[in-house]
């Protein structure tokens, strides 16, 4: 047995002993493979695991995850986003073992993953309530309206970003079946125009978190949505909605009463004072994100009143911290809790 395989034996055996809930392997790489896990899991098993996340563990077979999911009955968190190698099949032996209880599924970035060719899985999953399906380039209008006509009634957070096939009848789709959507993810939709905002708000009033990244909306329709679905919003991205003006200002001011983050990196339509309105009304906002508005200045950073918030993205060009989501949920479920 190899360095590597006997690295993995130890994390499997730990996992074990320790009765572990959450198994985290992320960026793992070439670690992970079929022969890596014949030994360590057909010597384990890991009832207490409800969370996994192998995210990138782009040598990862669909052999593989027959093998894995053997081991795990009881998973109810499942991260294989960026697994580059893995087909619909891989999705399939996960439903053979997990149809009926797992709640989160996450294959952003599986690019051997062909969208219609694994939406009869999908609708197998009877308890899903996330389901990411990011940069899957086949994802499309017909895709979206077969998955949520099947699994809207639990599905509370959607991540669709740069599925680029995507147009308005989706959104008017998920608007219609999804009343429990709590969170989604609409960033790089070329296709989408004001109406998607206006669908998703005549049926998805619950949205505590969005995500937009899109010169495609109106400053009339952003503020329009905030006024119908905003008031439980906690996390909202306008990063690169450059149209984002005084009307969108307003209704974050009146709508963000439970509003933590907020990113209006590149909207510079806002002028300085519509910032200040926003932090100083926005009360329980701890994260701004402004990176690219040069329409700020020393006057609005030493001159709000709300000190609990941290802006960043001011101080220059630097884009490290673009990308930071302090807020977001790693290891627990995100909208489930874990059974005791």
């Amino acid at each position: 047995m190899g360095f590597v395989d006997c690295v993995l034996s130890i994390i499997w055996s730990l996992a074990f002993l320790l009765v572990s809930a959450v198994l985290q392997l992320d960026l793992c790489g070439q670690c992970m493979t079929h022969r890596t896990l014949q030994g360590p899991i057909a010597l384990s098993f890991l009832p207490a695991l409800t969370t996994m996340s192998l995210k990138g563990a782009y040598r990862l077979s669909d052999e593989a995850i027959d093998l894995l999911f053997r081991s795990a009955p009881a998973l109810l968190s499942l991260n294989l986003g960026q697994c580059s190698l893995l087909t619909h099949s891989a999705i399939n032996f996960v439903a053979n073992k997990l149809a009926h209880t797992l709640k989160e599924l996450f294959i952003d970035d599986c690019q051997n993953i062909d969208a219609m060719l694994v939406l009869p899985t999908l609708k197998r999953f009877k308890c899903l309530e996330v389901l990411s399906v990011a940069r899957i380039q086949t994802v499309c209008d017909n895709f979206i309206y077969e998955t949520v006509t099947s699994l809207g009634s639990t599905l509370k957070e959607l991540v669709l970003a740069n599925c680029c096939k995507i147009t308005d009848n989706s959104l008017k789709a998920i608007g219609s079946t999804c009343p429990s959507l709590c969170a989604i993810d609409l960033s790089d939709l070329v296709l989408l125009t004001d109406s998607a905002l206006q669908y998703l708000a005549n049926g998805c009033r619950s949205i505590q978190t969005l995500r937009l990244l899109s010169d495609n909306f109106s400053d009339e329709a952003i503020a329009a949505f905030l006024e119908a679905s905003g008031n439980s919003m906690k996390h909202l991205s306008l990063n690169h909605c450059v149209k984002v003006g005084d009307d969108t200002a307003l209704s974050i001011s009146e709508c963000g009463r439970t509003l933590l983050t907020l990113d209006l990196s590149w909207c510079r339509n806002l002028t300085e004072d519509a910032f200040g309105m926003i932090v100083e009304n926005c009360r329980c906002l701890c994260l701004l994100k402004v990176f690219g508005c040069k329409q700020i200045t020393n006057r609005f950073l030493n001159g709000h009143i709300n000190d609990h918030v941290w802006i960043i993205g001011f101080s220059g060009p630097n884009k490290i911290l673009e990308h930071l989501d302090p807020i977001e949920p790693e290891g627990a479920l995100r909208h489930s809790s874990v059974p005791q």
